[in-house]
């Protein structure tokens, strides 16, 4: 049994601007009977693409991808099957060519995970990092966390 980390400060879904929820499906559990720890960062992933592939929010700049380069995941209590997740994500950080986000798991009310990860926007020909232009910068304002206003 995973045993439960300790949170300096509660983690609480309202304050991550962009959310939805996923299942928790029988494939994704371990010989524990409890979802398995590299289920998380499909949780994560699910979060991240569907913020950022949605035409209507226009993350997707023509021409470039976005590349994941950091994943550091806490685990904080389990989640069990059947059941459903609840997902959350903010940016916490934009850079010249990169944008960090926070995000968390819930289960039953209670954070299950959470974990910082990063993204840097890529040319799609080059594969080389692309400056963010300020336009795409003004896109990623409505996603900050409201924890924080810090732009590096």
């Amino acid at each position: 049994m995973n045993a439960p980390t300790r949170l300096e400060t509660p983690l609480r879904l309202e304050d991550y601007p962009f959310r939805l929820s996923d299942n928790v499906r029988f494939a994704d559990l371990d010989p524990q009977y409890h979802v398995n720890n590299v289920v998380y960062s499909t949780y994560f992933e699910t979060g991240r693409v569907t913020l950022m592939r949605n035409p209507a929010y226009g993350l997707m700049p023509d021409g470039q991808s976005w590349m994941l380069v950091r994943l550091a995941i806490d685990f904080h209590a389990e989640v069990n099957w059947p059941g459903t997740v609840e997902l959350g994500l903010g940016v916490s950080r934009i850079g010249r060519t990169s944008v960090a986000y926070r995000q968390v798991v819930f289960s039953e009310r209670k954070c299950a995970a959470s974990c910082e990860a990063v993204t840097v926007l890529v040319d799609k020909q080059t594969r080389r990092p692309t400056v963010l232009p300020d336009e795409l910068i003004a896109k990623f304002q409505p996603w900050r966390l409201r924890e924080t206003n810090e732009q590096v």
